[in-house]
């Protein structure tokens, strides 16, 4: 039965617990006052911006946390990233400024795992060092991949010496001044199809790839935006793909299960911040003669947030723990991705409620911090989705318990 006598430590060990407070230090002096400069407005942020707050983390000791050692970066694992990254996190630029922001964090890794030695010096190297930024580019508007890849539209068409990619992508991440993408695109089969993808490396000065429009959206704390791309006849040749021909659908699971991981470590940092915010109020503001923090109905506001920070840490590093066993932890990243992406929603909230007319004023960041997170329940899978893949797993052990008999 899955859960049984499992281990799990939940104390870092001492080279993680320096980095995480020398992270807590370098977002609280450095970051969080550029943060407040630009209003964490960043999705046409100045490039000079990103190389200041990463040339000072670097300073800092900090950079690149997730990087394999051998590329530069300081080689945690995935369970020592959750502790770094909520502390990075506690900034909207934090991620970016120690280079584990997404997409970026996510096309490393899988760089790292799936990528042939020649591509690993081209792309690889300089996207760890910070000398570009990239994008993934799967998700396409309806009817094309979205929460469901498998209706993945965009095709790679063989030429004589290579490849034809032709289609249109939509809110891809970070687009716009990207030095490469990684491009999933259809090989083989039809759209519903659950195989036949193959991701392409492509890049940004390709004439057929075009960076069309960057969407309005409700966050705006990252880097380079979400933006429409058009691959129209943009050929690339052969040693563009990234792995294998067809098998793109088994490589996006390597870079997807742990990217939602890292996602809930950054965005549990922003709800920490909130909750912060939230109990300082408490302490400050009174009403009908008491601090806020000794009236009920404020304390139940607060007791639910720690509640919901403390949760998500515990499911968090239950699926990461499982990712660095090398298990394939579908289950508990699907669980960890709905409950933080909803609890980091709650605690937000709740933040505003406590803090009132301050919290929806821009005099506090609690406002912006309500933008950013919203978004968390859709991309990387809805809720509804992951909920869905849940109860699959669930009645498919039950069966098979059921069998076993």
């Amino acid at each position: 039965m899955s859960g049984v006598n499992v281990s799990i430590g939940f104390e870092a060990d001492e080279r993680v617990a320096d980095i995480a407070w020398r992270t807590t230090e370098f977002v609280r002096d450095v970051v969080l006052p550029e943060e407040q400069a630009c209003d964490g407005n960043v999705h046409d942020g100045p490039e000079p911006l990103r190389r200041r707050l990463q040339e000072a983390a670097r300073t800092a000791g900090v950079f690149a946390p997730h990087v394999g050692v051998e590329w530069g970066g300081l080689g945690l694992d995935l369970c020592g990233q959750a502790v770094v990254f909520e502390a990075a996190g506690y900034s909207l630029l934090g991620p970016l400024a120690l280079n584990c922001a997404a997409p970026d964090e996510g096309n490393t890794h899988l760089l790292e795992v799936v990528a042939t030695e020649e591509q690993k010096e081209r792309y690889l190297r300089p996207l760890a060092a910070g000398e570009v930024r990239s994008c993934f580019a799967m998700t396409e508007p309806a009817p094309g991949a979205g929460s469901d890849p498998r209706a993945l539209a965009t095709t790679a068409t063989r030429t004589g010496d290579g490849w034809r990619l032709d289609g249109r992508k939509w809110f891809i991440s970070g687009a716009d001044g990207a030095g490469f993408a990684i491009c999933m695109a259809r090989t083989s089969g039809a759209p519903g199809d659950s195989g036949g993808a193959t991701m392409f490396l492509v890049d940004a000065d390709n004439p057929g790839m075009k960076v069309v429009r960057n969407i309005d959206t409700l966050d705006q704390g990252l880097f380079g935006g979400h933006s429409e791309v058009v691959f129209d006849g943009c050929e690339v040749g052969d040693g563009a793909v990234l792995g294998e021909v067809d098998q793109g659908f088994a490589y996006a699971q390597v870079r997807l299960g742990p990217a939602r991981m890292t996602h809930c470590m950054r965005w549990l940092g922003v709800a920490r911040r909130a909750q912060d915010i939230a109990l300082e109020r408490a302490l400050d503001r009174s009403a009908f003669g008491k601090p806020l923090a000794e009236l009920g109905m404020v304390q139940q506001l607060l007791a639910d947030s720690e509640i919901d920070i403390e949760t998500s840490r515990a499911v968090l590093l239950r699926a990461c723990w499982e990712l660095d066993q090398g298990r394939s932890a579908a289950q508990h990243t699907s669980i960890a991705k709905t409950y933080v992406s909803e609890a980091v929603n709650r605690v937000v909230d709740r933040a505003v409620q406590v803090c009132g007319a301050l919290g929806i004023s821009g005099d506090a960041p609690l406002s912006r911090l309500y933008r950013e997170v919203r978004p968390f329940r859709i991309y990387d899978g809805p809720s509804e989705t992951h909920r869905w893949a849940i109860a699959k797993r669930a009645v498919r052990a039950a069966r098979e318990r059921r069998a076993a008999r």
